[in-house]
């Protein structure tokens, strides 16, 4: 008779592409000794498109559609940064109207994220509740995204110099109705999970970040402001028209899974102050500038035609990108988006290199799970939140 043997040596495994809490297709190899977890070792690469190199062979206007499926649950964030940085670049005014649009497109949009992070980030961890709850609200957002844009998820909104297309009569009323709406929501998910024992049990003290290796990992957003690091780039840059609204940077100073979940639950609170000072304050004028430059650059030109002029959505005129280099980013639900773009006298960018801050803070995850357990990887990395389209662009 053979006796079974306790194997001593480590064991290696496999954890993903296709696991469910993988949260795409990600893949961690894994060394355990029994539960505790010895080395990890992420693998990217099983969602590249080759985004980059396609935004060097089109029009801004051309890769719009493109740069959703970066981010897809952020989708307005990766619009707003592929028209910031031409606009940048060519200096092109953006009229107060179209800036109060985008912010209230923005922050609606950061909410959504927000949302789509905690539902299945508290499934990971064994709450299935709140997943269902998240999309009652998550679908309201999308209402609101459809009767502007035309389209849920994938808007192809954003123009250089405004947006595609004004709001639609009655649009800000419902957007009032979703803002008191949605503030009785987020209590509810306070009472349902905050103070919930085995919540806290699995997130308290588990992927605890310093705020000096925060900066030195190069961190951005929640994972950098829930180490204590008072840096949001609203603040810092004042794109748009953020500085004209009432807001706080929500911030705070443990560095773990608790503190990066308490801060995404204050950005929605916060998101929802922004909204409802745009739509109050939202001016009269016009949506968009580039027409206007295109029509008087050529009088006569076929842009003058009735089926340009009328159109609900209408296509930006490409221009040039003049022969100069800059690097434009945004505030992203994730972190910092940025887009580091160089120009040469064409209509196509000569470089477009993207930014993306689920690649950038995914590069901590094996320094967080060393020496925990197994089950803490999902808590670990559902925290930091991330969306392999843009990591692997």
């Amino acid at each position: 008779m053979t006796v079974p043997v306790t194997r001593k040596d480590l064991m290696i495994v496999n954890m993903g592409p296709h696991h469910p809490s993988m949260h795409g297709v990600l893949r961690l190899i894994l060394t355990l000794d029994g539960e505790d977890v010895i080395d990890c070792e992420p693998i990217l690469g099983y969602l590249h498109r080759g985004m980059e190199k396609i935004a060097e062979n089109r029009t801004i206007l051309q890769y719009l559609p493109y740069v959703t499926r970066w981010d897809y649950l952020a989708t307005m964030f990766t619009e707003a940064i592929t028209v910031n940085a031409p606009e940048k670049l060519e200096n092109v005014q953006v009229p107060q109207r179209a800036s109060y649009i985008r912010v209230i497109m923005l922050e609606l949009s950061r909410i959504a994220s927000h949302l789509l992070w905690l539902g299945p980030f508290m499934a990971d961890i064994g709450a299935q509740t709140p997943f269902f709850y998240i999309f009652r609200e998550r679908e309201l957002i999308y209402n609101l995204f459809e009767a502007a844009t035309g389209m849920r998820m994938m808007h192809n909104y954003f123009r250089i110099g405004g947006v595609a297309a004004d709001l639609p009569y009655g649009w800000i009323e419902k957007c009032f109705d979703f803002c008191d709406y949605f503030l009785t929501g987020v209590v509810e998910y306070q009472k349902l999970i905050t103070r919930n024992p085995i919540f806290l049990e699995r997130v308290e003290g588990v992927g605890i970040i310093g705020g000096e290796e925060a900066v030195n990992w190069g961190l951005s957003g929640p994972m950098l402001r829930a180490s204590g690091i008072q840096w949001d780039l609203r603040k810092v840059d004042n794109y748009e028209c953020y500085n004209e609204f009432d807001w706080e940077i929500q911030w705070q100073k443990e560095g773990d899974s608790l503190a990066r979940y308490l801060v995404r639950i204050g950005e929605m609170k916060e998101s929802i102050k922004m909204i409802q000072q745009a739509l109050e304050g939202i001016p009269g004028g016009p949506y968009e500038n580039l027409e206007v430059r295109r029509f008087d650059r050529a009088k006569n030109s076929e842009w003058n035609d009735f089926a340009y002029r009328f159109k609900s959505k209408k296509p930006s005129p490409n221009f040039e990108l003049s022969k100069q280099e800059l690097y434009a980013r945004v505030e992203a639900p994730k972190g910092e988006l940025g887009i580091y773009l160089i120009g040469d006298n064409s209509v196509f960018p000569w470089r477009w290199k993207i930014r993306p801050p689920g690649f950038i803070n995914l590069q901590i995850l094996p320094e967080l799970v060393k020496r925990m357990k197994l089950a803490d990887i999902m808590t670990i990395l559902g925290s930091i939140d991330i969306i392999m389209g843009e990591v692997d662009r």
